[in-house]
This record gives C-alpha cells, structure tokens and sequence, in this order.
C-alpha cells in the first residue's frame, strides 16, 4: 500500500485547510486510515481516523474543529480543518493498516503504512 498525502500549507489563525491522503495498491475496506502529526521537537501524535467505517475518533486538542471522512471509491481520506491555531502547526502524515484493533488506532507503531507528510503552517 502507498500513501500520498497533500493539501498542506501556510494559514492564518482562524483559517481552514483539507488534507488529503490517496491510497494505492492493496488497498480494500479493511484498511484503516488515520492521520497523525508531529510538531517540531515533539513526538508524532494521533490526530483523527474511523475505525472500521464506524465510529470517528478525535484528538481532544482538535475535537469539534477537524473532520475526518473518507471516499472509499477512490481510496482516498480527508481531513478538514477548521478554525486553526498556531499549535496545529505540524508535519501531518496520513497511516494505513489492514486489521488494526481498537486499542492501537492511536499509536504511530501500529500502523504498516505511511504517507511522506504533508507541512500544516498557522501563524499568528
């Protein structure tokens, strides 16, 4: 599985930005995708993802202002951010993984697949 993520870049505090993350090659439905992000000089946190095209989960840090969805048809998931702090700047990446249980969608070394990262910029 190959992951291309996209769509970062630089805003202004307040600002949206929809990241992207295109998968190819093995790909079916039990592929959970999520999104992760790591600041400079920080450890790469989890950020959003769907479990098992359920249930949503969030990072509190950005619950009620990001949204995650997916487009299964073209293999592709989205994260949409809104009202954008200059703590949100970060590398985000976009993880896959066939079968991942619950209790690992939050932990970066549960996950097979990465894509390169994509660089989210807010400034104050």
């Amino acid at each position: 599985v190959q992951l291309q993520a996209s769509g970062g870049g630089l805003v202004q505090t307040g600002g949206s930005l929809r990241l992207s993350c295109a998968a190819s090659g093995r790909t079916d439905s039990r592929l959970t995708m999520t999104w992760f992000r790591e600041a400079l000089g920080k450890e790469r946190e989890f950020v959003a993802t769907r479990w098992r095209g359920g249930t949503t989960y969030y990072a509190d840090s950005v619950r009620g202002r990001f949204t995650f969805s997916r487009d299964d048809a073209k293999d592709t998931g989205y994260l949409q951010m809104n009202s954008l702090k200059p703590e949100d700047t970060a590398v985000y990446y976009c993880a896959a993984h066939r079968g991942i249980i619950l209790s690992s969608l939050r932990w970066p070394s549960a996950y097979a697949y990465w894509g390169q990262g994509t660089q989210v910029t807010v400034s104050s």
